[in-house]
């Protein structure tokens, strides 16, 4: 008998906690509003606008803001992470580690040997492999 299971779907939408916002959503508004409280009552009204009208826009870019389908706060990561990268990277690899250390100390290295390869399979082996697996083991090949 074969089990059914159920898949689940639309993982990657952030649950609705309080209302049309998610609980990380909410975060970034609480804080954001808790600092432009905080600089309102501290700071002049100009001095408020200078510093709390950038807190508000960064805060709802951070909270709403979606590129290619992710959080803005992983798009800023993905870019800064992109940035620390090289520009050109460029896999040329026919050694394994092993075999390069000699190469780094100047050593005098003995030839690499050459890695003997696998027969192909042939098509009736296959074919029989496959209706092995498809039987689940049931059939047994003539030996």
């Amino acid at each position: 008998m074969v089990q059914q299971f159920t898949v689940p779907q639309f993982i990657d939408i952030e649950d609705k906690i309080l209302g049309p916002l998610s609980v990380r959503q909410f975060l970034i508004v609480l804080a954001m509003g808790l600092t432009d409280t905080l600089l309102y009552s501290l700071l002049t009204f100009w001095k408020f606008l200078l510093f709390g009208v950038p807190i508000f826009l960064i805060g709802v870019t951070f909270a709403f803001i979606r590129i290619n389908g992710q959080p803005f706060h992983f798009f800023v990561l993905n870019m800064i992470q992109t940035f620390r990268k090289p520009l050109l990277r460029v896999w040329d690899k026919k050694l394994t580690d092993a075999e390069l250390k000699p190469y780094l100390k100047g050593d005098a290295v003995a030839p690499v040997a050459v890695v003997a390869t696998r027969e192909p399979v042939t098509s009736s082996r296959l074919q029989e492999l496959s209706l092995i697996v498809n039987t689940g083991g049931v059939y047994q090949p003539e030996e």
